[in-house]
């Protein structure tokens, strides 16, 4: 063992929260150091939002070439060559991870490979928070910070009895690695992980039955969002039943494939596919690096802080998926910016989660800011609403996708927007409109006044605000 080494902070964790905070410490002047047992960008960059995106990207590819016909252009055939598509994946994941790798050089943050513990409070330290790092050749750092933040991240969730096995029943963890793909995949969960997989499987070429135990899909999206996308993925021949608890006694595998039951209702279901992948959300880590040695609370399976990340122990801060909350990227790198800020004595603006853009990448794609219309309402106000086709707009002719609307959700009262709501061509994109104008207080009318250009699928959220008072252009 060395002696102990001092920082000024310490990252547990080197996801895009943890790597993210680092960065800000160091360029506030603080010497920083960063643990990681894996590799730099955690669970976003070799598991999660970049790999599911790449593989999106090209069953989109793949989708196209198949109806490249009606743009004009005639091909034999279209071939799917999975193993070029999981190099492709590969390739931008270890070029992203360098890019991670250059930037703790870039701001000279130390990186400790190795499982991280925290250390209880002794005679040697008045307070719990250093960190004890097994190297991978046995050795120990003691890592002795004046502050810790924790951003240990989370594991995809399972159900008793549904527990992934590699083979039959996976997560998404195992599903990103497949050396081929199955002939039928069933997903339990229709919440934003199941529905990409769902979209990007069906374009695949992979027949694929999701089974949601809520009544829609994405049920923390605007109802008229998740009756469109149901039936756009019925459209394209996914099998989805909503409503419907799964059995895990009833699994059986058996000649390479396997049956599974649900209850839908006072029926029982029976479901079938080659794998089944449970997308039941994820649950933050907080076992096995020693926080039962601190005075940090959990409840709920969630690390508990307050609004500028600090935990029960004020030296002590949390960020990213293990607070739980909106567990979304760039939610945990702003988190991390946050605790970092206030660590230095900085303001720091709170995070309003109904003011975080949400996306989905399936095709088409959803994204959203501020309240559904129930939310909306539930809250007692008094709303207008505008929507407004992708149809009407040239561009998405020009791009040959049609489908889907943006909705706009405002107060009748005081004309602030509460809502944006889209599923459509490259919402994913533009939503960021939306997310500014709900940011600095815009009204409907401001931004349906601000001249889109044309033609582009921009001009749909411009007619959308105007709908909103009667005055879009378009319907």
């Amino acid at each position: 063992m060395s002696g102990n080494k001092p920082y000024d902070i310490v990252v547990l964790g080197g996801g895009i929260g943890g790597y993210t905070a680092a960065i800000r410490a160091a360029q506030q002047g603080k010497k920083v150091a960063i643990v990681e047992k894996d590799k730099l960008g955690g669970t976003c960059l070799h598991a999660g939002c970049i790999p599911s995106k790449a593989f999106l990207r090209s069953a989109e590819i793949y989708a196209t070439i198949k109806d490249s016909e009606r743009y004009g252009i005639m091909l034999e055939r279209a071939e799917l060559h999975f193993d070029k598509v999981q190099d492709r994946k590969n390739s931008i994941v270890n070029q992203l991870h360098q890019g991670v790798q250059m930037l703790m050089r870039k701001n000279k943050i130390d990186v400790y490979h190795g499982n991280g513990r925290i250390m209880g409070a002794s005679i040697f330290s008045p307070r719990a928070g250093d960190v004890s790092v097994e190297l991978p050749d046995g050795e120990i750092e003691v890592l002795v910070p004046q502050q810790l933040i924790i951003a240990t991240g989370s594991t995809p969730r399972t159900l008793p009895g549904l527990e992934a096995d590699g083979e039959f029943v996976l997560t998404s963890d195992e599903a990103m690695g497949l050396n081929e793909l199955p002939t039928s995949m069933l997903i339990v969960g229709g919440g934003v992980i199941g529905v990409e997989w769902a979209s990007l499987l069906n374009d695949f070429g992979v027949e694929v039955t999701i089974v949601e135990y809520e009544n829609r899909l994405v049920a923390a999206e605007d109802e008229d969002i998740s009756r469109e996308l149901q039936r756009l993925l019925v459209k394209r021949g996914v099998k989805v039943v909503t409503g419907a608890k799964v059995l895990p006694e009833s699994l059986l595998k058996d000649n390479g494939a396997i049956s599974l039951q649900a209850e839908q209702g006072a029926e029982k279901v029976i479901l079938q596919a080659e794998k089944v992948l449970v997308s039941v959300g994820r649950k933050p880590n907080v076992e096995g690096f020693g926080l039962d040695n601190t005075g940090v609370k959990v409840e709920r399976g969630a690390i508990v802080v307050n609004e500028f990340m600090q935990t029960a122990e004020p030296h002590i801060y949390a960020v990213g998926d293990v607070i739980g909350g909106l567990q979304l990227a760039h939610v945990a790198g702003h988190e991390g910016i946050a605790a970092v800020d206030h660590i230095c004595g900085k303001e720091v603006h709170p995070i309003q989660p109904h003011r975080v853009a949400k996306c989905t990448y399936t095709r088409p794609e959803i994204a959203s800011i501020g309240w559904n219309e129930s939310q909306a309402r539930e809250q007692g106000r008094s709303v207008k609403i505008g929507k407004f086709p992708f149809m009407g707009a040239g561009k998405a002719h020009v791009y040959g996708e049609l489908d889907g609307f943006v909705k706009v959700i405002a107060d009748k009262d005081t004309n602030d927007i509460l809502g944006v709501h889209m599923i459509g061509p490259h919402a994913t994109e533009l939503i960021g409109e939306a997310a500014l104008a709900d940011w600095l207080n815009a009204t409907p009318w401001e931004v349906g006044a601000m001249i889109h250009p044309h033609p582009t699928l921009s001009e749909a959220l411009g007619e959308a605000m105007m709908a909103v008072d009667g005055q879009a252009i378009g319907i």
